[in-house]
C-alpha cells in the first residue's frame, strides 16, 4: 500500500535506507501551512445531548444555547493564575500549591453510618435472610459485615489524594500534550450537581488510565472526590488498598454467589447499603459500562451492570428521589501502553508493576517527542427516574437471531418478521439476578442506551482518520484528511484536534511511526507506507473508531451491494450498476437482514428506536450523502410530495412513541418508490469507502462460515476460538489482508453463529462444549450461510 503525501522535503539524501527513514522522521515535512476548516468554517457541532424520546424534561432543563460557545480548556495546564499566590517561587511550585487548594470533603464516619443503617441493623437482628436469625451469632455477623465493608471501600485520605493528584499532574504533563474538556459540557454537569441529586457517571473504558484520569478531571473542576467502581480481578491486594484510600470501590466476590447462599445475601445487602449511603451523601460515582479493549469478551461489562443495578434499586425503593446519569467517554489519539496484559495475565496488576510502567512511560516519552492528546467527554445528564417511567412503555416483543434469520438464509421463507432482535452476550451476575426480572431488563437496556450515548459523544482523533486513509489507499493525504474531517463534522460528530494541517499530520505520523514508513520518491514527494503484518491489524483497530460516524451509511451501502450482487457482475462498471432500479421495499428488507446479522454491540441501537425506524434513517442517510437518487416512475406521486399523505386509521389511537414505519403504512406507500445509484464522480470511491468500513467484521464472519467443515468440533468455546483465530491468521498470510486478524472478531463470529443456531452449546462433565448443529452439518447449508454473508462484502 502506497500513499503519496503532497509535500516537498528540504533534507539531504542519506546513504542507507535506515538512515534515510530516520532523517524523514526527524526533519520537518516541509508542507505548506493550511488550516483545518471545521464544518466549512461556520460551526463546530456540540455533541452529547440526551435522548429526547426517553428524557424530554432532561433535554430542556440542563441545557442552554450559550453553552455551545464556551470552548475548551486544557485540564492539565496549571499555571500561577490557577493558585491564590503570585511570585517567582509560585511559578515553580504551582502544581504542589494547586493540589493543596483542592477541596476534599472529609468522610471518616462513613463506616459507622453504614453499620448503624437500617439495612445492616436488620441483618444483625436477623430480620432479613442471610442475617443473624439463621443460627448465627450477631457478633459473628457484625465481624463479617465489617470485613466485607473493608473489602468494598475505605474513607479517602485527603493528604494522600492531594499527593497523588500532584504526582499525577506531573506525570500527565510529561506523557500528554493536552487533555481537553469542553467548558459547556462541564457547565451542564455543574448545573446537574446543584439540583441536589447525586451524579452517577457511566463511562466507556479505553484503558486502565481512565479510572485515574477521570477522578483527577472532576477534582480539578471542583466536583470533589469521585468514587470509582474498580474491577478487583485486575488489581493486587496492595493496589486495591491504595485505590480504596483514593476513593475506589470494589465488589466482594461473595456478591456473585447464588441467590440462596447466605454469604451472597449478606454481601449484596452490605454493598447495597454502601451505595445507598454514598448516594445520600451526594458523592459522585463512576461506573465503567464497557470492558477494556484488552478483555476478550462482551463489550458491555457485567460488573458495570451489577453496580448500575444497585443504583437503580436505590432510586426505586425511595432511598433517594432521583439520580442524574452522565454518559462519559475518554478518547486518545493513541491509547497509552498498558504495563502488562492484565486481563490475560495470571497475576493482577501490582504496585511495583504499575510503578515500573510509569517509569517506562516517562522514559519513552521523554526520549522522543511523541506526546499523546486526549479528550474527556461529559454528555448531558438525564434523570434516572424519568428514564425508568418512559422506557417501560417502549418494550415490545423480540425474537432470537435463529428465529429471525435462519429460515431466510436456508431459503425456507423470504419475509423478515416484524419484530426486534433479542441478543444479550453479557452474562448476568448475582447482584443483577437479585433484582426483579423487569428491573434486570431495565438495567440491561439502560446500559445499551448510555453506552450508545457515550460513543456518539466521543470525538474522532486524528490517528483514526489517518489509519482509515492509509488502509483504504487514498492517494493524497492532505486533501483527503481535510475532506474526511469535514464529513465527520457534517454528521454531527466532533473531532479531537485543531490547528494547522501541517503540524497535525506531522504529529499524527509520529504517533503511528511504529506502524508506517516514510519514503522519499522522485521530485521530493513523500510516500507513506503501512508496515505489513501486525501494523495493518493495528491500523484496522484504529480505523474502527471511525465506524460509529458512518455506520448508517455503511450498513446501507453493504445492503445495496447485497441487492446488486445477483444483478450485475461484481467488478462491473459503476455506470452499469447505476442502471438498476432499487425499490424501497427491497432496500428495507436487505437493511433489516444485515442489521440482524451484525452484533448488537456493534450497532448500539438505542432501545427506544425500532428496526424499521433505523431502516428509514439508513435510507435517508444514503440520499443525503448523494449515493441514492429517487427515480420517479410514470403515474406515481413525487417522492418529495408530502402534502397528500394521509394518516392511517391504525395510527389514530396510538401514542407518539409508537410511530414506526412498519405501523404507519405497512410499506404500501413504499411499493412505488424506486432509487438508483448516483452517477456523480465521487460516488464510486465513497461507496467503496463505506463498504470497507464493515469489511473486517463481515470477512471474519464469512471465513468463520468457511471454517465450519475444517474445525474440530466438539470443543470448548476458548478452544474453538483459538482454532478460528489460527485459521484467520493463515488466511491473512495467504491473501495479504490482515484487517480481520483480531481475536475479538473471532469471538464475535462464534457468538453470532451460536445465536443463529449454527453452533450449539451442550453441557458435559468437563464443562460446556460447542457442537455443530444438525441443520448446518451438511455442506450445502454451510455454503448457503457463507454466501448469505458474502453478498454484503464489496471486494
Amino acid at each position: 500500500i502506497a500513499t503519496m503525501l503532497e509535500s516537498r522535503l528540504q533534507t539531504k539524501p542519506r546513504s542507507s535506507p535506515n538512515d534515510r527513514e530516520t532523517s524523514l522522521w526527524s526533519s520537518g515535512l516541509g508542507m505548506k501551512l493550511e488550516a483545518v476548516t471545521p464544518f466549512l468554517g461556520k460551526y463546530r457541532p456540540f455533541v452529547g445531548r440526551c435522548c429526547q424520546t426517553c428524557t424530554p424534561k432532561s433535554w430542556d432543563s440542563l441545557f442552554h444555547r450559550s453553552i455551545r460557545d464556551l470552548g475548551f480548556c486544557n485540564v492539565i495546564l496549571v499555571k500561577e493564575e490557577n493558585t491564590r499566590f503570585r511570585d517567582w517561587l509560585v511559578r515553580r511550585l504551582c502544581y504542589f500549591l494547586w493540589s493543596l487548594e483542592q477541596h476534599i470533603p472529609s468522610c471518616q464516619d462513613t463506616p459507622q453510618k453504614i453499620l448503624e443503617s437500617t439495612g445492616v441493623q436488620n441483618l444483625l437482628s436477623g430480620k432479613v435472610p442471610g442475617g443473624a436469625g439463621e443460627g448465627q451469632v450477631p457478633d459473628v455477623v457484625k465481624k463479617e459485615v465489617q470485613r466485607i465493608l473493608g473489602h468494598i471501600q475505605a474513607p479517602p485520605w485527603p493528604f494522600l489524594v492531594r499527593l497523588f493528584s500532584w504526582a499525577l499532574l506531573r506525570f500527565l504533563n510529561c506523557v500528554f500534550l493536552n487533555v481537553q474538556l469542553h467548558k459547556g459540557q462541564m457547565k451542564m454537569v455543574h448545573k446537574a450537581a446543584q439540583t441536589g441529586s447525586p451524579l452517577v457517571l457511566l463511562s466507556t473504558h479505553k484503558t486502565l488510565l481512565d479510572g485515574i484520569l477521570l477522578p483527577f478531571v472532576l477534582l480539578s473542576q471542583g466536583l470533589g472526590v469521585l468514587r470509582v467502581a474498580w474491577d478487583s480481578r485486575a488489581c493486587s491486594p496492595s493496589l486495591r488498598a491504595l485505590l480504596r484510600k483514593l476513593g475506589g470501590l470494589f465488589l466482594p466476590s461473595e456478591a456473585n454467589l447464588s441467590l440462596d447462599s447466605s454469604e451472597g445475601l449478606l454481601a449484596r445487602a452490605v454493598v447495597q447499603e454502601v451505595i445507598d449511603q454514598l448516594l445520600v451523601s451526594g458523592q459522585p460515582l463512576l461506573i465503567f459500562l464497557e470492558e477494556p479493549p484488552g478483555a476478550l469478551g462482551p463489550r458491555l461489562s457485567a460488573l458495570g451492570q451489577a453496580w448500575l443495578g444497585f443504583v437503580v434499586r436505590a432510586v426505586q425503593v425511595g432511598i433517594i428521589p432521583d439520580a442524574l446519569l452522565v454518559p462519559v467517554a475518554v478518547t486518545y489519539d493513541v491509547v497509552p501502553d498498558a504495563p502488562c496484559d492484565i486481563y490475560h495475565a495470571s497475576a493482577p496488576l501490582g504496585l511495583w508493576t504499575g510503578a515500573l510502567a510509569v517509569l517506562r512511560s516517562l522514559c519513552s516519552h521523554l526520549g522522543c517527542s511523541r506526546q499523546i492528546c486526549s479528550r474527556v467527554h461529559l454528555a448531558q445528564p438525564f434523570s434516572l427516574q424519568e428514564y425508568t417511567i418512559s422506557a417501560r412503555s417502549c418494550w415490545g416483543s423480540r425474537q432470537t437471531l435463529e428465529q429471525l434469520l435462519q429460515p431466510i438464509l436456508l431459503g425456507q421463507c423470504t419475509a423478515v418478521p416484524d419484530t426486534e432482535k433479542e441478543q444479550e452476550w453479557t452474562p448476568i451476575t448475582g447482584p443483577l439476578l437479585a433484582l426483579k426480572e423487569e428491573d434486570q431488563l431495565l438495567v440491561r437496556r439502560l446500559s445499551h442506551h448510555v453506552l450508545s450515548a457515550s460513543v456518539a459523544s466521543s470525538a474522532v482523533m486524528s490517528t483514526a482518520i489517518m489509519a482509515t486513509l492509509l488502509l483504504f489507499k487514498h492517494q493524497k493525504l492532505l486533501g483527503e484528511f481535510s475532506w474526511l474531517t469535514e464529513e465527520i463534522l457534517l454528521r454531527g460528530f466532533d473531532v479531537g484536534f485543531s490547528g494547522q494541517l501541517r503540524s497535525l499530520l506531522q504529529h499524527t505520523l509520529s504517533l503511528l511511526r511504529a506502524h508506517v514508513a516514510l519514503l522519499r520518491i522522485r521530485r521530493g514527494d513523500l510516500l507513506v507506507v503501512p508496515r505489513p503484518g501486525p501494523g495493518l491489524a493495528h491500523l484496522a483497530r484504529l480505523s474502527a473508531e471511525l465506524l460509529p460516524v458512518f455506520l448508517s451509511e455503511a450498513v446501507g451501502a453493504c445492503a445495496v451491494r447485497g441487492l446488486l450482487v445477483g444483478r450485475v457482475p461484481p467488478q462491473g462498471p459503476w455506470e452499469l450498476q447505476g442502471i438498476e432500479l432499487l425499490s424501497q421495499n427491497e432496500l428495507y428488507r436487505q437493511i433489516l437482514l444485515l442489521m440482524h446479522l451484525l452484533p448488537q454491540e456493534l450497532l448500539l441501537l438505542q432501545p427506544c428506536q425500532s428496526s424499521y425506524c433505523y431502516c428509514q434513517e439508513v435510507l435517508d442517510r444514503l440520499i443525503q450523502c448523494g449515493l441514492l437518487v429517487a427515480e420517479e416512475t410514470p403515474g406515481s406521486r413525487a417522492a418529495c410530495d408530502t402534502g397528500r399523505q394521509r394518516m392511517s386509521r391504525r395510527l389514530l389511537w396510538k401514542p407518539s412513541g409508537d410511530f414506526t414505519d412498519s405501523d404507519s403504512d405497512d410499506f404500501e406507500e413504499a411499493e412505488g418508490r424506486y432509487f438508483r445509484l448516483s452517477q456523480q464522480l465521487r460516488c464510486p470511491d465513497f461507496f467503496l469507502f463505506l463498504c470497507r468500513l464493515l469489511s473486517p467484521l463481515l470477512k471474519a464472519f464469512a471465513q468463520a462460515a468457511a471454517f465450519l467443515h475444517q474445525g474440530q468440533l466438539p470443543d470448548t468455546e476458548s478452544g474453538y476460538t483459538k482454532q478460528l483465530f489460527q485459521f484467520l491468521q493463515a488466511t491473512a498470510h495467504e491473501e495479504g489482508i490482515f484487517e480481520c486478524v483480531d481475536p475479538k472478531l473471532a469471538i464475535s463470529a462464534i457468538w453470532t453463529f451460536r445465536d443463529l443456531g449454527v453452533l450449539q452449546q451442550m453441557p458435559s462433565p468437563a464443562g460446556p462444549r460447542l457442537h455443530l448443529s444438525s441443520t448446518f452439518a451438511s455442506r450445502d447449508n454451510q455454503e448457503k450461510l457463507e454466501q448469505f454473508i458474502r453478498q454484503f462484502i464489496c471486494s
